[in-house]
């Protein structure tokens, strides 16, 4: 018997995802090829792989037993091209990243796009928003993550730090003032970020050893969605925000925002390359986030040319 490869892979994608739709877009084909292929497939197996019905499909036991088979095998052939391709130092296959909008498009981008340049037989398809993505749901070999601790179920190499910093607009501290603890930084507008809760976001570090980390339940008349979006709201005086430095660190420098020096230092984030945890992971990927680890971990660009505003230099090991 000859089984097509693209007709296995296809099958794996609807294991996957559970969903014919979701697998099509995966592979951006119509749902018709989808069907097409499976029941090729079920043809030269000569049984049924899928139950159908109009709630969706799942596996039949025969379906679950071969998708393990086969995804041992895809990754077997994945990793065998691999070791052939390792003697040379191009990198060759198709990548698909996620990542967050603000730092993808001041940052990630910028360091993607000449590592291409210098990599012609690499396809890369970059998706930024701002939402947590499901990697694995939704097939993604890589993803960019700006948290303080990666996903449990994802494996992670850390990038860099991310500082964070409280600030506002001049015109907002002429009016309203600036304050100087905590408690008195409670009584202003915030300006809310939605995807995280209030009391995740404004997290300061204790101000004695071995103190405990502060977090306040902030309110304020404006909740947006994106980083890019706080700032400007920021700039235009509509309350305090807390914001990493790779968004604000240009706006500190020319004086549209200015920072708040006596509060107690925001507990940083962290940017983490994380990708599912497979047997396989493909040398492309390893060597983006080498490429990516390189470029980050001692002094990132956003780093670069610090203190202005009172933003301290960034201490390194």
């Amino acid at each position: 018997m000859q089984y097509r490869l693209e007709d296995i892979e296809t099958f794996l994608q609807v294991a996957d995802t559970g969903s014919i739709t979701q697998a099509a877009e995966r592979l951006c084909v119509s749902k018709s090829v989808i069907s097409k292929r499976i029941v090729r497939l079920e043809g030269m197996l000569g049984i049924a792989l899928l139950h159908r019905s109009t709630r969706g499909v799942t596996l039949t036991d025969r379906g679950q037993a071969f998708s393990q088979r086969a995804l041992r095998i895809i990754e077997d052939l994945n990793l065998a091209a691999d070791e052939v391709a390792e003697h040379g130092n191009e990198l060759v296959g198709q990548i698909r990243i996620a990542g967050p909008l603000s730092f993808g498009s001041r940052y990630l981008g910028e360091l993607l796009f000449p590592f291409m340049a210098h990599h012609p037989r690499l396809q890369v398809s970059l998706d930024l928003e701002d939402r947590t993505v499901d990697l694995v749901r939704e097939g993604y070999d890589l993803g960019i993550r700006v948290t303080r601790s990666p996903a449990l179920e994802l494996r992670a190499r850390q990038l860099a730090v991310s500082r964070r910093v409280v600030c506002c607009s001049p015109a907002y501290a002429e009016k309203h003032g600036l304050p100087k603890t905590l408690d008195e930084l409670l009584k202003h507008e915030a300006i809310g970020y939605s995807n995280v809760s209030a009391s995740q976001l404004w997290q300061f570090e204790p101000e004695a050893p071995g103190g405990e980390v502060r977090a306040l339940a902030m309110r304020g008349r404006i909740m947006v969605n994106n980083g890019e979006s706080a700032r400007s709201a920021a700039v235009a005086g509509l309350g305090v925000a807390m914001l990493p430095l790779f968004i604000v660190g240009d706006a500190l420098c020319k004086g549209d925002l200015i920072m708040l020096p006596d509060l107690a230092e925001p507990v940083p984030d962290h940017i983490f390359a994380v990708y599912p945890q497979t047997r396989y992971v493909s040398r492309a990927v390893r060597g983006v986030i080498d490429y990516l680890v390189t470029s980050l971990s001692e002094t990132p660009p956003w780093e670069r040319g610090l203190p202005c505003r009172g933003v301290r230099p960034l201490e390194t090991p």
